[in-house]
C-alpha cells in the first residue's frame, strides 16, 4: 500500500441477516460482494450505481460506520476495522440531507461543531471565520439558516464536515433535491476542497455531476464494481461519435435512414416514436454536413439534426441494463 491512495478496498463484503425470499426461503443479503475500490489522494472519485447497488453501505463501511464482514480497507493508510478511532479523526462525512440547524446562524452552527470536536471557544470561533470565508458564507454568517437557500445550506454543511480539515470526505449524494443554482454553488465548494489538497469520495445519481466533477469513476452494482476508469475511457467504451435525425414525419424514416446509412457505412438505428434514425461516425463534421445536404436535396423535412457524443448515461445503461433513477 502507498500514498498514491487515499482510499483503498479489497474484497471488501457487508451481509445483512436472514431474510425470507417471496417462496419463504431464507437468505442472506449482500450488501456488498467483494468490492474493490481504490481513490487516488487528491482527487474526486465518482461511485455510482443505481439504488441498492451498495454505494451508501460502501461509504458508511468506509467511514467506520458499520463493521465489513469481510475484505480489508484503509482510509488514510489506516485499517478501518483495526483502528477505526485514528480513521473517524482524518475524514468528514456528509450525507443526502444537512445536518445543520435552522435555529441557529450560520456562524453559531460553526461554532458548535467546533465546539463537538473540542475546539474551545476561542479556536471554534476562528475556524468557523475560515470556513465561512472559504464557502463564501460570510455575508451570510448571522443570518438564521432557515433564510438559507438549498445551496447555502449544503455549503454550510460541507464546511461543517471540514471543521478538522479532513484528509479524506465522504459526499454520499450532496445534491440531492437541489436546484441547478444549488447544485453549481456546491460544485465549486468540492473543486475548492479538492484544490486546498482534500480527497473526496463521491457517490450520486447525477450523471452530469460526477462528469464534472470526478477524474476517476467506479460503477458499483449487486455490490461489486463493474466498470472502474476515467469518465472518458468509460464512454469509449460505448463508441464513438453518432449522428441523430429526428423527421417531421414518420413516413420519412425509412428515406432518412437511407441517407444515414449511405453517409455512416453501417445501418442505423430507428426509434419510430421519437422519429428518430442515428448511427455512429468516424469524421463528425463531414458527417454532419454531407447528412444535411442530402437530406435537403431529397426534400426530406427534418425537425432536428445534430452529432452526439456518449455520454456517462449511455455507459450506465450499458453495464446496469438501465438509466438512472435521476437523469441527468
Amino acid at each position: 500500500m502507498t500514498t498514491d491512495y487515499a482510499v483503498h478496498a479489497e474484497a471488501i463484503r457487508k451481509r445483512y441477516g436472514d431474510k425470507r425470499d417471496k417462496l419463504g426461503k431464507r437468505g442472506v443479503k449482500h450488501a456488498l460482494d467483494g468490492f474493490d475500490l481504490a481513490v487516488r489522494t487528491g482527487t474526486v472519485h465518482g461511485l455510482l450505481g443505481p439504488n441498492g447497488a451498495g454505494k451508501t453501505t460502501a461509504v458508511r463501511a468506509l467511514a467506520t460506520l458499520l463493521k465489513l464482514d469481510g475484505g480489508r480497507a484503509t482510509v488514510a493508510g489506516v485499517d478501518v476495522d483495526r483502528d477505526p478511532r485514528t480513521v473517524r479523526s482524518l475524514i468528514g462525512l456528509t450525507g443526502q440531507y444537512a445536518a445543520v440547524d435552522e435555529l441557529l446562524t450560520g456562524r453559531q452552527n460553526l461554532e458548535m461543531f467546533g465546539r463537538l470536536f473540542h475546539l474551545g471557544g476561542r479556536r471554534a470561533a476562528l475556524r468557523a471565520g475560515e470556513l465561512l470565508e472559504q464557502f463564501d458564507l460570510t455575508d451570510a454568517a448571522a443570518k438564521g439558516v432557515g433564510e438559507y437557500s438549498g445551496g447555502m445550506r449544503r455549503r454550510l454543511d460541507l464546511a461543517a464536515s471540514m471543521i478538522l480539515a479532513p484528509r479524506v470526505l465522504f459526499l454520499d449524494e450532496p445534491t440531492t433535491g437541489l436546484d441547478p443554482r444549488g447544485r453549481g454553488e456546491v460544485w465549486d465548494a468540492v473543486r475548492a476542497l479538492v484544490a486546498g489538497g482534500t480527497t473526496v469520495l463521491l457517490t450520486t445519481q447525477y450523471l452530469d455531476e460526477a462528469d464534472k466533477l470526478a477524474s476517476h469513476i467506479t460503477v458499483i452494482d449487486r455490490g461489486r464494481a463493474i466498470a472502474d476508469d476515467t469518465p472518458a475511457q468509460l464512454k469509449n467504451t460505448v463508441g464513438g461519435d453518432r449522428i441523430e435525425v429526428v423527421v417531421y414525419e414518420s413516413h420519412e424514416l425509412p428515406a432518412a435512414a437511407e441517407v444515414v446509412a449511405r453517409v455512416a457505412g453501417s445501418a442505423p438505428g430507428t426509434d419510430t416514436e421519437a422519429r428518430r434514425v442515428h448511427a455512429p461516425v468516424s469524421d463528425r463534421v463531414a458527417a454532419l454536413t454531407e447528412v444535411a445536404r442530402e437530406l435537403r436535396d431529397r426534400g426530406i423535412a427534418v425537425e432536428d439534426i445534430s452529432l452526439r457524443r456518449p455520454s456517462l448515461d449511455d455507459v450506465f445503461l450499458r453495464l446496469t441494463g438501465h438509466r438512472t433513477e435521476v437523469a441527468a
